[in-house]
């Protein structure tokens, strides 16, 4: 979206487009493994649970650190 030499007519930049684009496929996971809990939960399959619950707090934590990131590369405008 920006240009090399930062002069962009963009209303966003490149890492800025990044960040959203990996948090909202953050926060999309974490709502498909709330689905994947029940469906575990429903076959009664405890480890698949644990498993789901482990992926989803990851995810969970990823989406906070880039959320984290995006604060700070809208603020500075880089890192």
């Amino acid at each position: 979206m920006a240009t090399s030499n930062g002069n962009s007519q963009q209303p966003i930049s490149n890492l800025e487009y990044d960040f959203i684009t990996v948090l909202q496929s953050k926060a999309e996971a974490v709502r498909a493994y709330d689905k994947y809990i029940e469906d575990a939960q429903a076959a009664n399959s405890k480890p698949c649970v644990d498993l789901f619950q482990k992926l989803r707090q990851s995810d969970i934590e990823q989406a906070q650190e880039i959320r984290h990131h995006l604060q700070e590369v809208m603020q500075k405008g880089s890192m």
